[in-house]
């Protein structure tokens, strides 16, 4: 019995700020890597197809009075897999379902424990506080996240970018030398294969050359946009979570119902993912390492977001938006379902 309380409890040492006498604390850390995965596994394996659809739709560049080669989330969907089947909307998904462990695990037992140490004597936490928290917890999971990212990013676009290389003129030149109806034929009308003829990648290819040529901060590139997104996102959900749960009907224990633990991780899931996604389409424009002819080149945050502003507007910024929210509302949905249910505790025959 004791065994067992050693190999699932981290404790932590703290001092308590009223009695001013050591407390311990336990933090139960094998039960959220449990639930992180479990939650994060069954999430992506439901919406990554989206996913895919919200890279492409923010990686492609719609020229001047220029026909899109994606022209919505429906039509990007379909293309994508008429061109390259199922397993195609799949592509950068082992990486994804291989790191979302760690990266939930992160984030959760993070957002705990900022949440813990900035709660007062009273046993409040301010709105403010509770910010402050999810903050942390999206910094932290960055370590993670960023090389996923990354990765993923570079699979799931692999078979747009080979789409337009089929055509061989950059996309600009398409729009300021053809008629529209012309476009349409050099952009759309390729051989059904072409997709699926895109280089075969993956994702230990990619991390080794990237190692190989930068070291290993290759992995990080897009780390400051990603941190922008992932505590500006985090600041927003933890609390909004929070308190949206709080109105739900509770259980005898005190916990929420599953029903209301789920409505509330979809509700502030898309509405952090809704606020957040200018900051998405930028760190995603410049994580992507392979781009079309004639795309845009980016040197870092501000560049970037001059660069999109003046050549397609703000409405660029929001491209993928409605992608992001339907990916997001369920995978947090199922993730603070699973966490709050206890599922790895019951499997674990913890209390």
């Amino acid at each position: 019995m004791l065994l067992r309380a050693a190999l699932f409890d981290c404790t932590l040492l703290t001092r308590s700020n009223n009695l001013h006498e050591n407390t311990l604390v336990h933090y139960r850390l094998v039960p959220k890597i449990v639930n992180g995965g479990i939650a994060g596994i069954i999430g992506v394996t439901c919406v990554f197809p989206i996913d895919l659809v919200k890279t492409r739709l923010q990686n492609q560049k719609i020229g001047p009075n220029g026909e899109a080669q994606y022209k919505s989330m429906l039509d990007c969907f379909r293309k994508t897999y008429a061109r390259e089947g199922y397993l195609g909307m799949y592509r950068g998904s082992a990486v994804n379902i291989l790191l979302i462990t760690p990266e939930k695990a992160i984030k959760l037992t993070a957002n705990d424990f900022f949440r813990y140490h900035l709660t007062d004597t009273s046993g409040k936490l301010s709105l403010r506080n509770e910010m402050f928290a999810g903050g942390g917890a999206g910094f932290c999971q960055i370590v993670v996240t960023t090389p996923m990212e990354l990765l993923k990013i570079q699979l799931q676009d692999a078979g747009r970018v080979a789409l337009l290389a089929h055509t061989t003129l950059p996309v600009t030149l398409i729009c300021e030398r053809f008629r529209p109806s012309d476009r349409v034929h050099l952009v759309r009308n390729c051989p059904a294969n072409v997709g699926s003829e895109a280089p075969k990648l993956s994702a230990t290819k990619i991390a080794l050359d990237l190692i190989r040529s930068k070291g290993i901060m290759g992995l990080y590139k897009g780390t400051g946009a990603t941190m922008l997104r992932d505590v500006s996102f985090s600041m927003i959900y933890f609390p909004l979570f929070a308190n949206i749960n709080s109105f739900g009907p509770k259980r005898e224990d005190g916990t929420t119902v599953f029903w209301a633990s789920f409505l509330a991780g979809c509700l502030a899931g898309s509405t952090a993912a809704c606020a957040v996604n200018p900051m998405d389409v930028v760190k995603t424009r410049l994580q992507l390492l392979k781009k079309g002819s004639g795309e845009e080149n980016y040197n870092g945050v501000a560049d970037a977001i001059k660069k999109i502003l003046t050549n397609e507007g703000p409405k660029a910024f929001f491209k993928g938006a409605g992608c992001r929210m339907i990916v997001i509302a369920p995978l947090f949905g199922i993730a603070q379902t699973i966490y709050y249910l206890g599922v790895a505790e019951k499997l674990l025959g913890i209390k």
